[in-house]
């Protein structure tokens, strides 16, 4: 049996997301190095298998594969421009969170340094890696992610490669991120509400999973199907119907003293539409508003 996956690999970085990146290779049963700059932080890695290496240049220079996952891009560009003769050959995978554009300027060093790299973006809390249900998403050289993707699965049930552009990974992060907080959001302000009439979370908390499972769901891929194809006109639930409608939301909100900037801001957006021409359109079309900036 090949043992590509289990193949030597450098962790840089251990906070709670590296920590267990380099708790998962070692479960594995990769020869796992591990670097942070505060030292006492290798300590349980080590217990479980793992060798700490004294500096940076030691922890690259032990693997042909480095996986960084540090606080900042920021942070990595400091480390690296420092380990830059060391790392020249290497691969290096980092999953650090950061913008498009940290991602695409780092993999611009990296060619220029001789580099080989990846960039990704982990879909899942520390607690999730090694899971089925985590996902990483990853750019970069097609080849490259080829050659190394058993080595990467050990971290996640699903990697899923985007293509050679670096920055998209990050991209379907915030995406993603955007839909947590704003979904999120709309349940706290919901709860807000209740809470008014004296009624509690956990008493409202079935009505609006029902809510969720049964009419937001099923929605996002029709809307997917309206957005892709430009259709979107309706008859059922238009704009020119949840203006209305939201104008009751803001109207309580504020009566009720609850802060209404989050369902005022897309009040503010279905109003665009509608005054645009676009009050026959679905839901759906707020997706050109948002293009507007």
């Amino acid at each position: 049996m090949s043992n590509t996956h289990q193949g030597p690999v450098t962790v840089l970085g251990l906070g709670m997301m590296g920590a267990a990146l380099a708790a998962a290779f070692v479960k594995n049963g990769n020869r796992t190095t591990v670097w942070n700059r505060s030292a006492s932080k290798a300590d349980a890695l080590v217990a479980q298998g793992a060798v700490a290496a004294p500096g940076i240049k030691e922890a690259i220079a032990a693997s042909p594969v480095i996986v960084a996952c540090v606080s900042t891009y920021e942070v990595l560009n400091e480390l690296f421009a420092d380990a830059a003769a060391e790392l020249k050959g290497k691969v290096v995978v980092n999953l650090t969170s950061g913008t498009p554009e940290d991602a695409r300027a780092a993999a611009v060093w990296a060619e220029q340094n001789g580099v080989r790299y990846l960039d990704g973006a982990i879909m899942a809390v520390p607690q999730m890696i090694g899971l089925p249900q985590a996902l990483i998403f990853y750019g970069g050289s097609q080849e490259l992610f080829a050659e190394h993707e058993e080595l990467l699965k050990p971290l996640a049930g699903t990697g899923v490669y985007l293509g050679e552009d670096t920055g998209v990974p990050m991209i379907y992060d915030l995406g993603l991120l955007s839909l947590l907080w704003s979904s999120l959001a709309g349940y706290f302000h919901a709860v807000a509400l209740v809470q008014s009439a004296g009624v509690s979370a956990e008493a409202f908390t079935p009505f609006a999973a029902t809510w969720i499972e049964h009419v937001i769901t099923p929605a996002i891929p029709q809307s997917a199907q309206e957005i892709d194809s430009a259709s979107f006109e309706t008859e059922i639930s238009s704009l020119n119907v949840n203006k209305a409608a939201i104008e009751h939301l803001v109207a309580t909100s504020k009566q009720l003293g609850i802060n209404s900037d989050f369902s005022a801001s897309i009040q503010t957006l279905i109003e665009r539409r509608v005054a645009e021409g676009f009050g026959t359109h679905s839901l759906a079309s707020l997706v050109e508003a948002f293009k507007q900036g």
